[in-house]
């Protein structure tokens, strides 16, 4: 665990996700859980040492279970984008641990079976302050990468958690996004948001070069699918993309498979749901 400002802490040594924790006198702000239950123990063992009040909530940035599936063994009080809840409503009350490869993270992580998944007992629509100490932190409604992603920002300290909007050296999650929300995020972000410290949900903190790189990464995936889409090809065109576009990210090579398998998963769901959207594709965010 790495505090990257007073009381602000990020955790990235867990498979899936940045983990996130704001330590206030009135509680602890947690942002996202792992996905493994051992390494969810292992996270809240490590909190104990933070100094802080008694109260807990968790955020949950949206609805992917790489940082949702673990949320149940934090045992605390859940707030997320009231698009997110309905993500939740719209899957089977318990998750089981097969069904397709998509590139997720938690699809290699041992001791997953059966999992309830813990709803949000707190929403909001577009925005949602709390006020436990003199540094307030904001949710924010940012959508792009899911229907009801969010950012978490503490103004005072000009930090802001980002989720899945920026990622390093791995290709984005595009199945169920909006490739053009996405980039008016990417935008605001890198206008308004340029002096602050941005953390990815799965990269720890990032910087403007790499949200730009992000940015235009969108721009060509969009353009190869509209040139597809005017060709009237199939869906399974899509996976000629994918080792081009992987070609422009630095990636370890021991996960190369797994993230052709993610980009192509996303490219043919992206695909189908922006110029077939009469095929039929289960979505979390619909």
């Amino acid at each position: 665990m790495r505090e990257i400002a007073h009381q602000v802490y990020i955790e990235d040594q867990y498979p899936g996700v940045t983990l996130g924790a704001i330590s206030l006198p009135h509680g602890l702000i947690q942002i996202d859980a792992p996905p493994s239950p051992e390494d969810g123990r292992s996270w809240r063992a490590s909190l104990l040492n933070i100094n802080s009040g008694v109260e807990r909530v968790l955020i949950n940035l949206d609805a992917h279970p790489d940082r949702t599936l673990g949320v149940r063994a934090m045992d605390c009080t859940v707030i997320a984008n009231e698009k997110t809840v309905q993500a939740f409503r719209n899957r089977p009350n318990t998750f089981k641990a097969q069904g397709d490869e998509t590139g997720a993270d938690w699809e290699s992580v041992t001791g997953i079976g059966s999992v309830r998944w813990s709803l949000p007992e707190i929403s909001f629509t577009n925005r949602m302050m709390i006020e436990w100490s003199d540094l307030s932190v904001s949710l924010e409604h940012h959508p792009g990468p899911t229907a009801g992603a969010i950012w978490v920002i503490i103004p005072d300290l000009k930090i802001v958690f980002v989720g899945d909007l920026v990622l390093k050296h791995q290709p984005p999650f595009l199945a169920f996004s909006n490739l053009t929300e996405w980039q008016e995020s990417l935008n605001l972000l890198m206008t308004e948001y340029k002096n602050y410290t941005v953390v990815s949900g799965r990269s720890g903190v990032v910087t403007t070069a790499v949200a730009q790189a992000q940015l235009e990464f969108l721009q060509v995936v969009e353009k190869k699918l509209d040139a597809l889409a005017q060709k009237q090809a199939a869906p399974e065109a899509v996976d000629a993309l994918v080792q081009p576009l992987l070609a422009n990210i630095k990636m370890p090579a021991e996960r190369q498979k797994q993230f052709a398998h993610r980009l192509a998963y996303g490219l043919r769901h992206q695909y189908i749901r922006r110029y077939h959207p009469a095929t039929s594709i289960e979505s979390d965010d619909e």
